[in-house]
């Protein structure tokens, strides 16, 4: 693991709110090149900051790391993910895109956003399971991922 991302992120619980964005069977994914070797694709999201809502911080990640404006969160699931120094409490919202326009954006703490796509189930599912936000273990396709809720440990 990069220094970089351990001495950012690692060694404290992050609550993570993090938005599916649907088109069609098409979800919203962005590449974080920094976070492993290689690719990582994630559904947009990242850190609540103090004093923030849930929502505040869905609306401004989805604004940072792809440029558009998203409404209406519908809670669906949260997941736990420890693998030390890391531990993230993602809490998972539906979103509705409302404007904007997509573009690979920014994690203002790394710079770590190498693209930002609407991809197919099939798309998703071609690409190495290292390189996949582990949600994928669980949900294989956009209906197994719709239909996700509850709490997992990823």
């Amino acid at each position: 693991m990069d220094a970089k991302i351990s001495e950012t992120y690692g060694h404290k619980v992050r609550v993570r709110a993090c938005g599916l964005c649907w088109q069609g069977d098409r979800l919203l994914l962005v590449n974080h090149k920094m976070l492993r070797q290689g690719d990582f694709w994630a559904p947009p999201g990242g850190g609540v900051e103090l004093g923030e809502s849930l929502e505040e911080a869905l609306k401004r990640e989805y604004r940072e790391e792809t440029g558009l404006f998203v409404d209406a969160p519908r809670f669906r699931f949260g997941c736990e993910f420890i693998q030390p120094p890391l531990h993230a409490i993602e809490l998972f919202f539906e979103v509705t895109q409302t404007g904007g326009e997509l573009k690979a954006g920014h994690d203002p703490e790394l710079q770590l956003i190498a693209d930002a796509k609407f991809m197919t189930p099939g798309e998703i599912q071609r690409l190495p399971a290292g390189a996949l936000h582990g949600i994928f273990r669980l949900a294989r396709t956009a209906d197994d991922l719709r239909r996700l809720s509850g709490f997992y440990r990823i």
